[in-house]
């Protein structure tokens, strides 16, 4: 007979089983070669069983620190192919689109060990997309600071944005959806629908477009957005280039200018939900920003990364996109002007929602899909 005072310590082990079994789980079968069609490319899956991998950035060449969107942080290590969660997170609002969000080494992290986060924070009994940042001592995240939390709570639980970038001049940016409420993406009086721009610390530069502007918040860069979920920084060509959601189509890539106003939702090149009519005014008017290039219908951009390595070289200088709804990854050819001159769709046929795509440190492509994969592109030899 099993006394009372004993269930306690066989929940205990049996709990401890389960978290083992689990682990086991997630790093079983990594670095399998992974059947697929295009040519040039291998594609290996490194790491499976995850929740929604958001977020990934690498802290040294053999881990990857990544985010799952439920509300955890993996510490992923390549050469043990192992994965451990980490402790120190503050409390996280895990609904719907919202959770923990993007991840990001700063641009000094081999100096102060700053890594920056974006989440959704419970914010007078609603959710705000929130920028932190902490550092990492050994299986736990310490020194926790939320650097700015936005005003951007809604009664809904959507449309958070919400990508980091660095400028490597010492400033980060870091976009918002309209979070359900389409209008207040062209009221600058609040953060919705719009990208920031913030020094490191989390304070406001100077030299940002709307600083002492009465109503207008100082930390806006630019705003009309409807929900980007990808930024990349361009350091070569000092430029910023963001992908975001349209409705019905209308998925956009654009390049983001201080102080410029987006559109939406008074211009889109998608349709409603509800009937194939035009969003807002239509699709331009005067005062507002073009995007370089439209998806029609919509792939569901999810990240956004600039090429600069060297096992890919005639990629270098290419934009990379996940693509959640067509299940492919999206590649977008510029010219040295910025305009776009061709597109490739790959991996269609793995058929899977590509969330987030970063590259390593050997120039190999890693990225995350919604099923909990883990997996990279590098050459064939």
């Amino acid at each position: 007979m099993i006394s009372s005072r004993s269930l306690p310590r066989l929940q205990k082990c049996a709990l401890l089983l389960l978290f083992g079994l689990v682990t086991l789980n997630v790093a079983a079968d990594p670095f399998r070669e992974v059947a697929q069609a295009h040519p040039g490319i291998r594609v290996e899956q490194l790491f499976t069983g995850l929740g929604i991998p958001w977020g990934m950035t690498f802290i040294d060449r053999q881990r990857l620190l990544v985010t799952e969107r439920s509300g955890r942080p993996r510490l992923v290590d390549l050469q043990e192919r192992s994965t451990t969660v980490l402790d120190g997170l503050p409390e996280i609002i895990a609904e719907d689109q919202g959770g923990l969000l993007d991840v990001a080494v700063g641009p000094d992290f081999e100096r102060d060990g700053w890594i920056y986060f974006t989440y959704s924070k419970p914010h007078n009994s609603r959710a705000a997309t929130t920028l932190a940042r902490a550092r990492l001592e050994g299986l736990r995240l310490i020194d926790w600071q939320d650097l700015l939390v936005s005003d951007s709570a809604t009664s809904h639980s959507r449309h958070f944005g919400s990508r980091i970038a660095f400028d490597h001049q010492g400033h980060l940016f870091f976009g918002i959806g309209d979070r359900g409420e389409r209008d207040a993406a062209q009221d600058l009086g609040n953060h919705i629908g719009s990208i920031l721009r913030l020094n490191l610390d989390g304070s406001v530069p100077a030299d940002n477009p709307f600083v002492g502007v009465a109503g207008i918040r100082d930390e806006i860069w630019s705003y009309g957005h409807r929900n980007p979920q990808g930024m990349a920084y361009d350091a070569l060509n000092k430029r910023l280039w963001s992908i975001e959601h349209g409705p019905r189509g209308g998925d956009e890539i654009n390049l983001i200018l201080p102080g410029r106003n987006y559109g939406w939702p008074v211009i889109s090149h998608g349709k409603e939900y509800w009937a194939p009519i035009s969003v807002g005014e239509g699709k331009s008017k005067p005062g507002m920003e073009q995007p370089y290039k439209v998806y029609i219908p919509s792939i569901a951009p999810s990240s956004l990364m600039i090429y600069g390595g060297k096992a890919f070289p005639e990629w270098r200088g290419n934009l990379f996109a996940g693509a959640l709804k067509l299940h492919h990854l999206n590649r977008v050819t510029l010219s040295e002007s910025t305009a776009v001159i061709g597109e490739e769709r790959i991996l269609e046929d793995l058929e899977e929602r590509i969330r987030n795509v970063v590259e390593g440190p050997e120039g190999w492509i890693y990225f995350a899909t919604d099923n909990g994969r883990i997996l990279r592109i590098r050459p064939p030899s």
